[in-house]
């Protein structure tokens, strides 16, 4: 197959899986919504006239049985239950599981199981036993049927795009042929025109070659209405005779053959992002205003114009760069809805294995952050949300004598705040007890008792964070083996996020995150000793003040400095970034006080420069693994200053 159709199949196809993840969840709640079950139709129809040119078999056999199912349940002939639901749902996990297998460059699927196609075909017929006279009128005219010819409305291009009217007139059409109520008549095997002057043997453009798509769809729509029945286990089927030259093969897929053909189809699809061509046109007139400004910067170099027109260009020049920049930043924007949209299945799915009922709420999916946080913050959301409903809301019978509904609530919700998005998991369950956390710290080691009964509730909610704590009693496949919650602080902690818990007993829970809006520029603190610069994520900074020697003091080999009645381990960084200008009884200048997850720290250093953004740039291949280092950015001045990766610098102050 080509690469390239195939990977605009992907696109496209990929986005449909998440819309019908979302709207046969919603299907649930209203079953008889004919906007709805319209639109899941023609997603699955959509993705197997996609696969069916690619000829990706077992994939449209399984589009095929289910696009069927809801021909007849938007027709009213079947009912989407939750008999019916469970089916669909694995239908559509296998619908999404090929799709990835196509991601991750497999172009070999297996076959789709006999039995799930099986039950496919129990459901469409769901209609054959209330009208059995018409399922044997059917059948005995199948031979018949094979000459029937759908229509098209009149002043219709058969050339060009079908609308969604047109396309419900096709059908009406065929269910009134597969009725007996039209006559029908022999035909040749239909086959695919070339558009007027193109030539047979040349190249074919994009225009042409989605002419040749629609009326393959048509013809598509035409097969099947010769039986009412689809075959159980379908033969391969070879594709209408196509008059013309599919679009030539690209050099990679025909020389390298699957390995690299593959690796470049998944990479390809990672980094593909859909951008309104509105703010594509928004980009191009601020990069024509900035060759403007460069030519006028240029202009003004070899004359002798005043100070005041040098300076006039440059405050334009700035001017243009920040607009441009908030402008490219836009292009990677994506809305939080694609991290939210697969949770409705995801809870949906845990309620009915624990026997739970479950509401979850959605708010602020239009929320826009960057791309690369957007697949960041999925597997952390998805730990979060399956604790929700494991460990906070309660069995049904047990919220009713709490006197509470029997159906538990969970809220996903995200806001902007200034530069970072607030992402929050609030559910009204049981809440958590800080003396039960209290209590298991103490049983498993963590701390001593006298330790663990000074602990404020906030510092005992933020122990589930601790690697290896659990409060499960039972260990499942849902939850408990206490690996969910340190994997999740450290994830966001990466982002150079922050989380918070809030927990009342028998009220609920809410989980904060913290993260910035791109993980592309980054706001900082621009730090020096001597001549060197380097930079702190402004985000961690909570405040900075003075050194006072006076104030610090050594516990366990640990200098300290006491902060509102709170002792916070000092790290002279100086040791560390430029121990060749320590000096005897060297002690600082500044201290900045950093709060990385949980934990919080005095950073000493020798100036404070200021709040600078930069452009984060990746460290070489040689230093790429060193400790302490997030990158490397140029600075102001031109010098080149080192971006610290605070839990980095932590750690290596810790051993």
């Amino acid at each position: 197959m080509d690469e390239d159709i195939l990977q605009d199949f992907l696109v496209e196809a990929s986005e449909l899986v998440e819309q019908l993840d979302e709207q046969l969840v919603e299907l649930e709640n209203s079953p008889s919504d004919a906007d709805l079950l319209n639109a899941i139709f023609r997603g699955f129809h959509t993705i197997k006239g996609g696969a069916g040119f690619l000829g990706v078999t077992p994939l449209v056999e399984v589009c095929h049985r289910a696009e069927n199912v809801f021909d007849k349940i938007r027709n009213g002939d079947v009912s989407y239950d939750s008999s019916a639901a469970d089916i669909i749902m694995r239908a559509f996990d296998v619908i999404s599981d090929y799709i990835q297998q196509l991601n991750d460059g497999a172009r070999e699927l297996e076959e789709a199981d006999t039995g799930l196609l099986a039950e496919l075909d129990a459901l469409w017929k769901g209609q054959a036993a209330a009208e059995p006279a018409a399922e044997a009128e059917v059948s005995g005219a199948s031979e018949a049927e094979t000459g029937m010819k759908l229509e098209l409305p009149e002043g219709v291009d058969p050339d060009g795009d079908i609308s969604d009217d047109e396309f419900e007139a096709l059908l009406n059409q065929r269910d009134a042929l597969m009725g007996g109520e039209m006559e029908t008549a022999d035909v040749p095997e239909p086959k695919l025109e070339l558009p007027e002057g193109v030539d047979p043997d040349g190249d074919i453009t994009d225009e042409e070659f989605e002419a040749l798509l629609n009326q393959r769809d048509l013809i598509d729509n035409l097969h099947e209405a010769e039986g009412d029945t689809p075959p159980v286990a379908p033969e391969p089927k070879p594709e209408p005779v196509v008059e013309a030259p599919k679009p030539k093969p690209q050099p990679k897929a025909a020389e390298s053959g699957g390995d690299k053909g593959s690796a470049k189809a998944a990479a390809n699809t990672e980094s593909t992002v859909r951008v309104d061509t509105r703010r594509l046109d928004e980009i191009m007139n601020l990069v024509g205003e900035l060759v403007l400004v460069r030519n006028r910067l240029l202009t003004l170099r070899s004359s002798q114009d005043s100070e005041e027109d040098l300076s006039n260009a440059v405050g334009n020049l700035d001017h243009v760069t920040t607009d441009l920049q908030a402008s490219v930043m836009k292009t990677r924007m994506q809305p939080v809805k694609k991290v939210f949209g697969r949770f409705p299945r995801v809870v949906r799915d845990l309620a009915r294995k624990l026997g739970k009922e479950i509401d979850l709420e959605l708010k602020g999916e239009e929320t826009d952050l960057d791309k690369n946080l957007v697949e960041a913050l999925a597997d952390p959301l998805v730990h979060l949300v399956r604790n929700s409903v494991d460990h906070g809301i309660e069995m049904p019978d047990v919220r009713e004598q709490a006197n509470k509904p029997r159906k538990g609530t969970v809220i996903l919700a995200a806001e902007q705040e200034g530069d970072h998005i607030l992402l929050s998991i609030t559910d009204d369950g049981k809440g958590m007890d800080p003396e039960v956390l209290r209590r298991k710290a103490v049983e498993k080691g963590m701390m001593d008792e006298v330790t663990a009964n000074q602990l404020d509730d906030k510092s005992a909610f933020e122990l589930i964070m601790s690697a290896g704590f659990s409060t499960a009693d039972q260990i499942s496949d849902i939850s408990g083996r206490g690996v969910g919650m340190d994997v999740v602080k450290n994830m966001i902690t990466k982002l150079n996020g922050s989380i918070d818990i809030h927990s009342v007993l028998g009220e609920g829970t809410q989980i904060s995150i913290r993260v910035p809006l791109t993980l592309a520029i980054l706001p900082t603190l621009m730090v020096s000793f001597d001549d060197d610069s380097y930079a702190i994520p402004l985000t961690s900074v909570q405040e900075i003040f003075d050194y006072d020697a006076s104030q610090v003091n050594r516990i366990d080999g640990q200098v300290m400095v006491r902060l509102r009645d709170k002792s916070v381990p000092l790290m002279f960084l100086s040791e560390w970034l430029a121990p060749e200008s320590i000096k005897e009884n060297y002690e600082g200048d500044k201290v900045i006080i950093v709060s990385i997850g949980n934990q919080r720290a005095g950073l000493v250093v020798d100036q404070v420069n200021g709040q600078e953004e930069v452009v984060i740039k990746p460290l070489g291949v040689m230093m790429k693994h060193l400790e302490g280092y997030a990158g490397a950015t140029i600075t102001g001045n031109g010098n080149i200053a080192l971006i610290l990766d605070l839990p980095g610098v932590i750690q290596r102050f810790q051993y």
